[in-house]
């Protein structure tokens, strides 16, 4: 049986294209630290050309951790944290629910960044470019914590900052 968490293929594909974008809002703060080291980017670019139709699942499948193995070549957290959020978009062809994943660590990186307001602003760009088929996709993920097969189970997402991104952005995405 599928985990709810999966989503079908148009629908990670639909959500793929999202969390590479927000991915890609911190990978500054990765080269920043480690110029040389094109694994964050890579997975980006491998979520934009799965959801482009460029590439499958199965081949994604495989790699899908090496932008995130990343984030030991950064120095500092913000820096590991975008490439987590790379990380977690080169999932999305695996399962949907890496998009959330992705959206969580990118404003985790923004608000190491700046203290105080990066990680809201984050927020706000996230929900306003999550356009209705996008969070149609993200509604038919279930809760955080609701469901154990998966990312949103229990475990790294599901709590301190990254899970309390994930319950706002999920909040918000049913409520507009």
């Amino acid at each position: 049986m599928t985990s709810p968490q999966a989503l079908d293929e148009a629908d990670r594909r639909l959500v793929a294209a999202w969390a590479a974008d927000c991915a890609e809002r911190v990978l500054a703060l990765f080269e920043a630290e480690a110029p040389d080291d094109g694994r964050p980017r890579d997975g980006i670019d491998r979520a934009r050309r799965f959801a482009s139709g460029e590439l499958d699942t199965a081949g994604q499948i495989r790699d899908r951790f090496v932008a995130g193995r990343a984030a030991h070549a950064a120095s500092s957290d913000a820096g590991r944290a975008a490439a987590r959020a790379a990380g977690q978009a080169s999932g999305v062809a695996h399962m949907g629910a890496h998009a959330l994943g992705a959206a969580a660590y990118a404003a985790r990186a923004a608000e190491l960044a700046a203290p105080g307001a990066g990680g809201d602003e984050e927020f706000a760009w996230q929900l306003a470019h999550a356009g209705e088929p996008v969070r149609a996709a993200l509604r038919r993920l279930p809760l955080l914590g609701e469901d154990t097969s998966g990312p949103l189970g229990p475990g790294l997402l599901a709590s301190g900052a990254l899970g309390a991104h994930i319950e706002r952005l999920q909040s918000a995405i049913r409520t507009t």
